[in-house]
């Protein structure tokens, strides 16, 4: 027996196949160089430590000290009447449903503090308490003041005038930092939703009260012995998930285009390539722009290029992974280092100077890592630290921000000086085009004279256009890094549908060259390639970050606005995905996008399989009642073509399942249109 254990321990750690782990050259090439200085990476340890079968399943339940229950499927199915339970009772559905939703609970609430965040630091600077923060976006101020409720005008002896933009700005932080406590009422952001949509959310009792109380909820329904009915518990899941899309989420995207400016497309560069042997390299890495908008400002001051300098580098490199990427990058132009999978790279590479980190997606291996090398890992955000004692953190403050971004900056800088001898830094990146939104693009759509979404909704009509995709998410270590994502969106594209992207997809997409209006005629099927080119526009359209998902949701309400395509999002020929997830975040996306009418895919892997009736209700039943539904596909191709096949039905319901010749229609033919 002791020989077995010491054999056990003995065990040679095997190293990942840097081909089969990625299909960017960049990343092979730095898993190989990390491999031959004995530095271990999240590649590696996906080889050595197989995930729980059970848990893969949703069927082990630890939410008591019973357990955990462990209710695996059997391998010939369930035959007959399913007698699995736990030791309370509980059943698979149950117990699958209960681990579903507090998924769901774990994303939104994610998201949801995210946007709370970024609503205290617009309180702060509507209350003039800070010098570094201002409104950048009046236009978007008073057209958010209107959703919330708020006038934005004032009648003075009888004449209509514009209110102060200060007072109205006061006014949305406050309203806004209520969603998430008040004590009576609806979410303010559900009616932003089509009327249609609407309507069945009240029909069927899913309208969010405030963001944490049902959140919190889940956490109570999911206790041992409260909620034993999952389609009651998808029900508090259902209101979570549209408390998260149509509330968190979408309150920090629009208080962040107030704060920091509504995005429009810029050019940049994504992948690992954009490091600069010559110059300080600062990573921005996790989720909330309130600081990174910070090292942005500070780091293009010119005393700190003049002090970078000074140390012998040529001045300063920001680059960003992960979602905090996104946002600097669709803003400012920041280039993107690379995906979540990548950030163990980046350090490897010698060059980067500094590591700076806020909240979520973030590896505490970064710590052992930045060990082996010079890199100064620098965590921010209070929720946030890493125990290991190599790890600085500067906690970040936005009352000082300017102080507590040159403290950041100036680190890096210094730490210029001790990089080793030798930096690697892979050659690939690709251009790329991003900062699409919903306000550009109705803009690239129609300009300033006809700017709406009428463009778009005729060419999805005449045939051009096949539909729309909402492709998004994370990168999964249980799979080829960026294969599902790319193999995903390039198949959209060439059956003419157009694509929405978020997160590391987006970055995935920027890596492989697929944001660049050149893209379409390389990629696209004909309608397609044409309407872009006209256009002016990539194929693929970069959204922003996580929360910015918020944007597709938005987008979507624009297109049924615009007519032709039906009366609610459910209507219209569209398909979510998100082909290498892994996070709760993903989860509630996922789930807030079928609640909104979306039919959505996932690849990897579904938390339900081994709850076949529970799996039906969200894959079948769902779209009875909300018109979108959950389904799971891992081979890639194959996940294309379910989100196609489900367009063609849409347009087939819609009655523009033929090609068309383009018609150019005046407005009673657009009327007519409408009432139809």
């Amino acid at each position: 027996m002791e020989e077995k254990k010491d054999a056990r321990k003995t065990k040679a750690i095997k190293l990942a196949d840097p081909k089969a782990a990625t299909i960017d050259p960049a990343t092979r090439e730095m898993i190989q160089v990390a491999q031959e200085k004995g530095v271990e990476t999240v590649f590696d340890r996906a080889v050595n430590m197989k995930p729980c079968n059970i848990g893969t399943q949703g069927t082990c339940c630890k939410n008591c000290g019973m357990g955990p229950c462990r209710l695996p499927l059997p391998k010939g199915g369930v035959e007959g009447e399913d007698e699995r339970k736990g030791l309370c009772g509980a059943t698979p559905n149950t117990i699958a449903a209960r681990n579903f939703i507090r998924m769901i609970a774990g994303g939104a609430a994610a998201h949801s503090d995210h946007g709370r965040s970024v609503a205290e630091v617009f309180l702060t600077a509507a209350r003039k308490e800070t010098d570094a923060y201002k409104i950048k976006d009046t236009r978007k101020l008073v057209e958010v003041a209107k959703y919330l409720g708020i006038d934005t005008v004032v009648t003075v002896d009888g004449k209509i005038l514009d209110r102060d933009l200060d007072e109205i700005a006061l006014e949305v932080g406050e309203k806004a930092m209520d969603e998430w406590g008040k004590s009576e009422g609806e979410l303010l952001f559900a009616k932003r939703a089509p009327e249609e949509r609407y309507k069945i959310w009240k029909k069927m009792g899913v309208i969010p009260r405030n963001i944490d109380r049902e959140i919190v909820e889940i956490m109570h329904r999911t206790h041992i012995g409260v909620d034993q009915d999952y389609k009651n518990l998808m029900k508090q899941g259902t209101r979570a998930a549209i408390a998260d899309g149509w509330g968190g989420s979408m309150l920090a995207t629009e208080l962040q285009d107030i704060l920091f400016g509504t995005p429009y497309p810029v050019a940049s560069e994504a992948n690992l390539g954009v490091l600069k042997e010559d110059m300080v390299n600062i990573v921005i890495h996790g989720h909330e722009p309130v600081l990174s908008e910070m090292i942005v400002a500070v780091s293009q001051m010119k005393e700190m290029d003049d002090y970078a300098k000074s140390k012998g580098a040529k001045g300063i490199q920001l680059s960003g992974i992960c979602c905090s990427a996104n946002e600097i990058l669709q803003r400012h132009g920041v280039p993107l280092c690379g995906t979540f999978l990548q950030q163990e790279l980046a350090v490897i590479t010698g060059a980067c100077d500094a590591m700076v980190v806020d909240i979520q997606c973030i590896f505490q291996n970064l710590a052992n890592v930045a060990k082996c090398f010079h890199t100064k890992l620098i965590t921010t955000h209070p929720i946030a630290k890493m125990e290991q004692d190599n790890v600085l953190h500067i906690e970040f403050d936005e009352h000082h921000a300017i102080e507590d971004a040159k403290r950041i900056v100036k680190l890096a800088i210094d730490n210029y000086e001790n990089r080793g001898a030798e930096v690697m830094i892979p050659k690939q990146k690709s251009p790329m085009v991003a900062g699409f939104g919903v306000e550009s693009i109705e803009y690239h759509l129609g300009g300033t004279f006809r700017g709406s979404y009428y463009t778009l909704n005729d060419n999805i009509i005449n045939g051009r256009i096949r539909g729309i995709g909402g492709v998004v998410g994370c990168n999964n270590a249980r799979t080829k890094h960026n294969q599902g994502h790319v193999e995903v969106v390039k198949e959209l594209i060439k059956n003419d549908v157009i694509v929405l992207t978020t997160g590391c997809n987006a970055i995935a997409c920027a890596m492989e060259g697929l944001l660049t209006p050149e893209t379409a005629a390389v990629f696209c099927g004909p309608g397609l390639a044409e309407v872009c080119e006209t256009v002016g526009i990539p194929p693929v359209l970069h959204l922003g970050s996580c929360v910015d998902n918020s944007r597709i949701l938005l987008a979507a309400t624009e297109v049924v606005k615009a007519g032709g395509l039906g009366k609610d999002i459910s209507d219209l020929p569209a398909a979510g995905s998100a082909p290498e997830w892994m996070s709760e975040k993903a989860i509630s996306i996922g789930h807030y996008f079928v609640a909104s009418g979306v039919y959505t895919v996932f690849g990897v892997t579904m938390p339900v399989t081994g709850a076949p009736v529970f799996q039906k209700y969200l894959f079948e039943e769902f779209e009875k009642m909300y018109g979108g539904m959950w389904d799971l596909e891992i081979d890639p191709i194959k996940h294309a073509h379910k989100m196609i096949a489900h367009i063609d039905k849409k347009r087939k319901a819609l009655g523009i399942d033929r090609t068309r010749d383009r018609i150019l229609m005046d407005m009673a033919d657009r009327r007519e249109i409408e009432t139809a």
